[in-house]
């Protein structure tokens, strides 16, 4: 039983999503060589299975190649738990500016509309 189990609380949404991006992690880690590492084969496989969409949000793409060159701080050709989420890191802030550029797009065409219904009203 996890120590997360044990606490009285309910997770909250935000931990929940912690505990699914520990279980991707393992999911993808646990394939080959260190159980709590990825190589570059468990990089490139987590991000064509789990970062399909997301990772188009990016603005400068890379290759995995690159990917790995710069989450791979200390240089030992597999990437940590916590090199891994500066990943996830950059593709989640990605993500929130794309949400927030169609959110605001969609206003704008919102906000034609309700000029347009206030004229109709005026008449």
């Amino acid at each position: 039983m996890s120590k997360a189990q044990q606490s009285q609380e309910p997770l909250s949404e935000l931990e929940k999503a912690m505990d699914v991006i520990i279980d991707v992690f393992h999911q993808y880690s646990r394939r080959e060589g260190d159980r709590d590492t990825l190589s570059r084969k468990e990089l490139k496989l987590l991000i064509e299975k789990q970062l399909a969409n997301y990772l188009r949000h990016v603005k400068n793409k890379s290759s995995i190649e690159q990917i790995m060159k710069d989450l791979d701080v200390n240089k030992d050709e597999q990437l940590s738990f916590g090199e891994t989420m500066l990943l996830v890191t950059r593709v989640t802030c990605a993500t929130h500016e794309h949400l927030h550029e169609v959110e605001e797009h969609q206003h704008q065409h919102q906000h034609q509309h309700q000029h347009q219904h206030q004229h109709q009203h005026q008449h």
